[in-house]
């Protein structure tokens, strides 16, 4: 498999298969992020396109101070800001309450009773596609920021820098948005799957 920087430059020099096979490396996980700033997959798909045209047009002016994917996915989170802005012109803000009940930490911080494990119980495939499928509506009822870095961390697999690039973050935000999210998801697994590690 060719590398980013390889398939950058044979764009640059107007090979279209560099570009398919670009589009066919981001393609999803372009529209899974693009669908956590938009309200409709029609329009993450929109985003999607765009974004492409941007690159197409930018492209000369990228000079590889970050690595190609985290400079696409940069101009696809602007693109979808913008997107989702003008698609919800009010948005719903979430609580601003603890992710977690306090009361399942000692005064230390640490958990005060250690969550007992829960994935030797899941051992059908059926149960695990309805968890599998109950984390993702549970990441997509998340507030907007937490969606964005859970979905970029947990579900892209970027790093944590790499996140704060492409959404214009300090890295004590990004962990911070981590673990509301994480710890929201994990509260809904909880209440509908019982207690997990």
């Amino acid at each position: 498999m060719d590398d980013d920087a390889e398939l950058t430059q044979r764009l640059r020099a107007g090979d279209e298969q560099a570009f398919t096979a670009l589009v066919r490396r981001y393609h999803d996980p372009m529209l899974r992020l693009a669908c956590s700033f938009v309200p409709s997959l029609a329009v993450a798909e929109e985003v999607v396109q765009d974004t492409w045209m941007g690159v197409l047009r930018g492209l000369s002016g990228f000079e590889g101070r970050s690595s190609f994917r985290t400079w696409l996915f940069r101009i696809l989170v602007n693109r979808a800001r913008t997107a989702g802005a003008r698609e919800r012109r009010s948005a719903a803000v979430g609580g601003s309450g603890p992710a977690v009940d306090g009361a399942r930490f000692g005064s230390t911080g640490s958990w005060s009773a250690p969550p007992e494990h829960w994935t030797e119980a899941i051992d059908d495939r059926l149960q695990a596609g309805k968890l599998a499928d109950r984390i993702r509506s549970a990441i997509g009822e998340l507030p907007p920021r937490q969606r964005e870095v859970i979905t970029l961390r947990d579900v892209e697999g970027m790093s944590s820098s790499e996140v704060c690039l492409v959404l214009d973050i300090s890295e004590g935000n990004q962990r911070v948005l981590l673990h509301r999210g994480r710890s929201r998801v994990r509260q809904v697994l909880e209440t509908e799957f019982g207690r997990l590690p």
